[in-house]
């Protein structure tokens, strides 16, 4: 299958496709690279990137017109909760974002929001590529999270990571989010906070002591 890449017009599209012959209520929450291309962030990406929430009667209906919706379109699409990939933290349900704009969902059964940004970059590190970081970084840039805040709540979450929890060594998740403290710091100098007193600067990376 040759695959697409995607603009706001095939997010659309798919889920028009997807509303209309599901013909029930549900709730799309939209991650990392797709929620930055629908506000704008971004003009193109490779993948569609949601967590639907649906009646559970309702969910292989959902789950059988997603995917041959997105056969039919030729664009990759994942529903994949981030509470499947790593504990979240607390109240991530208030920190939903509404859609700047949601003039393109207009007449749909489903709506539409963002899944907490701060839940969302956590499950981005623990994957820790290139463009997770950057995905990251353009949540710092526009705003939607701060980092104190961010290193706060990581703080608090640390002790609900295990190997068995985040499927790695919770000391390789520091050490990626010392990476992201890092590119930070290049782009705000004036950035005073390290993250984790039990990591030290060594080289210009951050170490265990």
């Amino acid at each position: 299958m040759a695959l697409h890449f995607v603009n706001l017009d095939r997010i659309e599209r798919f889920f028009r496709s997807v509303d209309a012959r599901f013909g029930r209520r549900g709730r799309i929450l939209l991650l990392g690279e797709t929620s930055q291309l629908v506000e704008g962030w971004r003009r193109f990406i490779d993948e569609i990137e949601f967590v639907s929430v649906v009646n559970a009667g309702d969910r292989p209906d959902f789950n059988r017109i997603v995917v041959e919706t997105a056969l039919g379109m030729d664009v990759r699409v994942t529903d994949e909760h981030p509470g499947e990939v790593i504990p979240l933290p607390s109240g991530h349900e208030e920190r939903e974002r509404p859609l700047a704009s949601n003039a393109w969902a207009a007449g749909m059964s489903l709506s539409f929001a963002h899944f907490d940004p701060y839940a969302v970059s956590f499950r981005y590190l623990a994957r820790g590529g290139e463009t997770d970081y950057q995905l990251v970084i353009r949540y710092l840039e526009n705003g939607w999270i701060d980092w104190d805040e961010m290193t706060d709540r990581l703080d608090r979450l640390l002790p609900e990571f295990s190997f068995d929890t985040i499927q790695q060594d919770p000391a390789e998740f520091r050490r990626r989010y010392g990476g992201l403290f890092q590119m930070w710091k290049q782009r705000r100098p004036d950035l005073t906070r390290a993250p984790f007193s039990n990591l030290v600067g060594r080289n210009g990376a951050l170490t265990e002591k």
